[in-house]
């Protein structure tokens, strides 16, 4: 089976990317090579302007107090465990802690260094950080890995209670999922909404199935297309029934 996550706010955009940026540079950090350290730095980069909003951290921030106040009344209810109840309370009340300590902007100490500042501005150009325009990168990168691994964790590691607020908010998202099976009768699907629209929804099906979905969404109606895996020409209908499972995901 094959699962894609479809975002239907900008909010949940943001912390998708910012979860699939973290995801990928602590994949490249544990590696050795001189090149996975470069594209982790790369990824870092990417996580500062995705990170720069000005009003991330506040909206993070607002919507975690919002669910511990949502999920502290849920204490005493005999259908929900009390040791996890309490524990992912201890998870948002932990992070918010450290989410307030961030002084200023996010990733603020990274734009401070001007070392870091110019490789960006340089990888900004098509082979601009060769070993002549950047000399004292070149350096760096030749630099035992477990010392260019320590200065990644080092410019990371102020980030770490943005990942860890976006961990709890799209794991408290993902687990509010309803699912239901359909059908897409010749390649599309059609459901009226009602007036509710959900903030995430996720469509898994068949990985042997040629085909891709395309989704449109609104408070009245949603719609999905399954278009032709076809990479090489024009984008078509999959003109065929598709079974698969969708999850919609709303936080109360």
């Amino acid at each position: 089976m094959i699962s894609y996550e479809f975002p239907l706010n900008e909010r949940v955009r943001t912390l998708l990317r910012l979860e699939d940026l973290f995801s990928r540079i602590r994949r490249f950090i544990a590696r050795d090579a001189s090149e996975d350290h470069h594209a982790a730095l790369g990824v870092l980069f990417e996580i500062l302007e995705v990170a720069s909003r000005a009003d991330l951290k506040s909206e993070l921030l607002q919507e975690l107090e919002r669910q511990k106040k949502s999920l502290n009344a849920l204490h005493n209810n005999p259908a929900i465990s009390e040791d996890a109840l309490d524990a992912i309370l201890n998870e948002i009340e932990s992070d918010c802690g450290r989410l307030l300590e961030i002084t200023g902007k996010i990733g603020q100490h990274l734009r401070d260094n001007e070392w870091l500042m110019g490789i960006k501005q340089r990888a900004a150009i098509p082979g601009g950080v060769c070993e002549f325009d950047l000399p004292t990168y070149h350096y760096w990168q030749n630099l035992p890995a477990d010392k260019r691994r320590a200065d990644l964790n080092d410019w990371l590691a102020p980030l770490l209670p943005l990942q860890d607020g976006i961990d709890i908010m799209l794991k408290l998202l993902r687990e509010s999922g309803r699912h239901h099976r359909f059908t897409a009768h010749n390649g599309t699907f059609q459901q009226m909404q009602g007036g509710k629209v959900a903030q995430l929804l996720c469509v898994t099906l068949d990985n042997e199935l040629p085909c891709i979905p395309e989704i449109s969404a609104n408070k009245y109606a949603l719609n999905i297309r399954f278009i032709s895996a076809n990479f090489s020409a024009k984008t078509t209908l999959y003109e065929h029934d598709v079974d698969f499972n969708l999850v919609f995901c709303s936080l109360q």
